[in-house]
């Protein structure tokens, strides 16, 4: 039995400590950018018809973040300031068209992102 890569509790992401610089294999979450769309954290289900259209699962949408320079930089840390990010409750399935980039999330990205607290307008 393999040992998990990570773990939910209370709605909190954790990951070993050794792992966090790691790149995410693939399936995990990856940045997402789109034509018009704005940007996603989410999991990449099926991308064959790529980039006109992904079909992705666990969508969240990073509508403002602070702490981080560009989308690439997301991927890599995530935001250094999560206390000042927008980021909307999570959907479980999403279609996506016109996609401009996908970036691969490191393990710690996924947890800054995931753990920043649900923005509620």
């Amino acid at each position: 039995m393999s040992t998990p890569k990570s773990i939910m509790i209370d709605d909190q992401l954790y990951v070993p400590a050794d792992s966090k610089n790691s790149q995410a294999e693939l399936g995990e979450y990856s940045i997402i950018r789109g034509d018009k769309f704005g940007v996603f954290m989410a999991r990449v289900v099926d991308d064959s018809k790529a980039p006109l259209e992904i079909k992705v699962e666990d969508a969240r949408r990073l509508w403002y973040w602070d702490g981080a320079a560009s989308i690439s930089q997301l991927a890599i840390t995530g935001v250094s300031k999560p206390s000042n990010c927008k980021f909307p409750k999570s959907v479980q399935k999403a279609t996506l068209y016109n996609v401009c980039e996908i970036i691969p999330c490191t393990v710690e990205a996924m947890s800054s992102i995931s753990n920043v607290k649900e923005w509620i307008s």
